[in-house]
């Protein structure tokens, strides 16, 4: 089922391969200068950096940086998001917006765990529009948002806007696109490489700099005794179709 979590790639650097490609390049090349950024070109990116990342140098992936938009995940999956301290976060705020809630479903997240156990699910839905009450009612009787929000269970809805290099991008898609990690945040993580896949731009870099959970950047699961049963091929081929797909943008 749908979760309602959207991932938008909303911005990232000009040209971000050249420029991680020219920024390599004064490691290399005796004759590096500056306006060698403007003669940049797609065939010198695809003569030197795969090579270039197949040596390990990935500290160059810091030159590039994309800024994701992240709409209707919970504040459950935002406090797991902003433990990744090389980002910038923008969130939204819970004391300056009031919350205008409608429908449960759309205020809150609501785990498909729990939509499966009825007798689970009902009680949820229950305490949950209880909560949405108690704001209203808290608010009504003069309790300013910024108080009347103690009220309301992580499982809002939120807004962050998101911005890493792509190196940290790297270190956090392998961690949370992990199937170990928790179902929420690894959506997240699908859905930013999923938004990379889509834009013919960035596309190459997925492969390059083996984007993806770690097995796919190790080339085996280091979870060991914990890796969940078949996950190693499942995700090498859910990796695959993501790469085979066609790009959008």
């Amino acid at each position: 089922m749908d979760s309602g979590i959207r991932v938008t790639l909303v911005n990232y650097t000009k040209k971000p391969l050249e420029t991680v490609t020219w920024a390599a390049l004064i490691s290399y090349w005796g004759g590096w200068e500056s306006e060698a950024f403007q003669r940049m070109a797609g065939k010198d990116v695809e003569m030197h950096l795969p090579r270039i990342l197949g040596y390990g140098h990935e500290s160059i992936l810091e030159h590039a940086v994309l800024t994701f938009a992240i709409e209707g995940c919970s504040r459950v999956c935002s406090h797991q998001l902003v433990r990744h301290r090389i980002a910038s976060y923008t969130q939204q705020s819970q004391r300056y917006i009031k919350l205008n809630p409608e429908d449960v479903e759309e205020t809150f997240l609501i785990p498909e765990s729990v939509k499966q156990r009825p007798e689970l699910y009902g009680k949820w839905k229950e305490f949950l529009r209880r909560a949405i009450e108690l704001y209203e009612e808290s608010y009504g009787a003069g309790v300013h948002q910024e108080d009347a929000r103690f009220i309301l269970p992580q499982a809002v809805r939120t807004r962050i806007v998101v911005t890493m290099n792509l190196r940290e991008l790297k270190h956090f898609l392998g961690l949370r696109a992990c199937e170990r990690a928790q179902w929420e945040i690894r959506e997240v993580a699908w859905k930013m490489l999923g938004e990379i896949a889509k834009n013919e731009e960035l596309r190459p870099i997925i492969k390059w700099a083996k984007l993806g959970p770690r097995c796919i950047q190790l080339g085996y699961c280091p979870e060991g005794k914990l890796m969940p049963s078949g996950c190693w091929k499942r995700t090498k081929e859910k990796w695959k179709t993501l790469l085979s797909s066609k790009p959008t943008v």
